[in-house]
């Protein structure tokens, strides 16, 4: 999934270029350069399928050119994972009836790939042979408010042998009193965002609980796969709910499970996530770019364009980004807010 704008990372992830198109981390690799690396550690390279947002097909053809361009989805309007998800799985579908499926975020990090790919592939073996929708959780580390929770029954429903569990509850970004109540219980996980499942399976489920989006791509069928596909799908797409699979699907399904994983993910959602994989300076300060002095400052994150001039002085807990003409100067404790300031500065444009 490739469709998002990262607004919490503007001004660095803009609309014109999200941060998925980016090197955030400084690394050589943009993170769609890195997740389709990881990805075809898993299956053919010619098997992976990137749905994104009609204005960055070139981006994702200029970027992954292992792919053809009948492997990039594109979607013509924003409607959030589930309208994205079952696109993939009737396109899946309709090549092979009896497909396996992974659905992963574009621009998460994952530093443990060998662990990865092994979580990943005993999922396979185990939804090749039972109908159940599973999950990735992550072991969590803090009381982040920033992530989703699962809570799951500990007890492993499938087979004794493999360490995956069924799902009591989803919810949604708690704030910092409850997101400590998950910690000290043992039984939340943090929800990566990523899905297995059968496509068979999933499109069942949409079937039975998101009826519309599921009659609206039914309708295709004949189509995908053929000239006219791109043509039907620009004239249905708009027609789908914005909804996400989690509230549209797993929180309905009686058939979720989760695995327990620990593979160094961070869904890179905010400065402060980008922050713990960068270095620091004696006080704590994450430089990046550009000449930069600082001076009585402590625990900043400070990314400046190359051939930049900044001082610093007296400065404690601050986000300062700077890029294209546009700046950022924001309190590391309201780093949630970004997403919203930014809408805000859209509507006065």
């Amino acid at each position: 999934m490739a469709g998002g704008i990262g607004s919490r990372f503007w001004p660095l992830s803009k609309k014109e270029m999200p941060k998925q198109f980016l090197d955030i981390l400084g690394v050589g690799e943009t993170l769609i350069q890195q997740t389709f690396r990881r990805l075809a550690l898993i299956c053919p390279k010619e098997n992976i399928f990137i749905v994104t947002n009609n204005e960055y097909f070139n981006l994702c053809k200029e970027q992954i050119n292992e792919i053809s361009e009948d492997q990039i989805l594109c979607e013509p309007v924003m409607r959030n994972t589930a309208p994205c998800i079952a696109y993939a799985a009737f396109k899946i579908h309709s090549i092979n009836s009896e497909a396996s499926m992974i659905v992963a975020p574009s621009d998460h990090l994952i530093t443990n790939d060998p662990e990865y790919v092994r979580v990943v592939n005993e999922i396979f073996d185990t939804i090749s042979k039972d109908d159940k929708i599973v999950t990735l959780g992550i072991q969590p580390s803090r009381p982040d408010t920033g992530y989703g929770y699962i809570q799951y029954e500990d007890t492993n429903l499938i087979d004794s042998n493999i360490n995956i569990k069924k799902v009591k509850t989803f919810t949604e970004k708690p704030n910092r009193d409850l997101a400590l109540q998950f910690l000290d219980s043992g039984d939340f996980l943090w929800n990566a965002g990523i899905f297995l499942f059968t496509s068979r399976v999933i499109i069942n489920s949409y079937r039975k609980n998101l009826r519309d989006i599921y009659d609206i791509f039914k309708s295709g069928e004949e189509i995908y796969c053929t000239a006219d596909e791109k043509d039907f799908i620009n004239r249905v797409f708009s027609s789908c709910k914005n909804i996400s699979i989690d509230y549209g699907i797993l929180e309905k399904s009686d058939i979720v499970y989760v695995y327990p994983s620990s593979f160094g993910w961070s869904d890179l959602g905010t400065w402060g996530s980008i922050d713990t994989h960068l270095p620091k300076d004696d006080e704590n300060n994450t430089i990046r770019g550009g000449d930069i002095q600082l001076h009585n400052s402590k625990d900043n994150i400070v990314i400046l364009e190359s051939g930049r001039e900044c001082i610093i002085n007296g400065l404690t807990g601050y986000i300062v980004v700077e890029s294209d003409n546009s700046l950022l100067i924001c309190n590391k404790a309201d780093e949630q807010e970004i997403k919203k300031f930014t809408s805000k500065l859209k509507s006065n444009q």
